[in-house]
């Protein structure tokens, strides 16, 4: 089997206020910030990556431009490979969330629950675990969390996370947790 060619990215903060700019460089900021998905697309395509892993804080806060909306899912349609979302404390999931779209492409895939779930590309030989924030707080979602290794399957985590602050709200993740989950890669953000 072939190595899996990961993207993995996080903590754009795109639509940020950016209050400490003046009105016309804070436009500006946020433009080019709105450009980044199109980049990561289109390095993805360049290296061939397999997967694009987005591990939370793409957006600053739920408060987001329609026109950054739009880019962003118009971006993810540029290219065929599957794209994971973790959503994280600033961009966490809810109803009314840019994720939430019903004009989401096919290939993203988000995790819209505070508990760990996963999607299976057996065909592909990986499987995909995570899970999003679905409030500014998260409780330590790996806590006790573990896979069991299985012939041809790569174990892979999208996760938006706090590493080694046992007191953080932000879902801590502890060193150890990561060394007995038994996954062979962990994507944070």
């Amino acid at each position: 089997m072939r190595p899996i060619r990961i993207l993995h990215s996080a903590d754009f903060h795109m639509d940020s206020a950016f209050d400490s700019f003046s009105d016309n460089k804070a436009s500006v900021r946020r433009s080019e910030l709105r450009q980044l998905p199109r980049k990561i697309v289109k390095l993805a395509a360049a290296e061939k990556a397999d997967m694009i892993l987005l591990c939370g804080d793409l957006l600053d806060s739920e408060n987001v431009f329609k026109e950054t909306g739009e880019e962003l899912l118009d971006s993810f349609r540029m290219i065929q490979i599957p794209v994971f979302i973790s959503p994280g404390n600033h961009d966490y999931y809810h109803s009314r969330a840019v994720y939430s779209s019903e004009n989401l492409p096919e290939n993203v895939f988000v995790f819209k629950k505070n508990t760990i779930e996963y999607y299976d590309f057996p065909e592909k030989g990986f499987r995909i675990y995570g899970a999003g924030f679905t409030d500014r707080v998260a409780p330590p979602l790996m806590k006790g969390f573990r896979v069991k290794r299985e012939q041809g399957i790569v174990k892979i985590m999208c996760l938006h996370g706090d590493v080694d602050a046992a007191d953080s709200p932000y879902n801590p993740v502890s060193a150890e947790e990561i060394r007995e989950s038994g996954l062979d890669y962990l994507a944070l953000g």
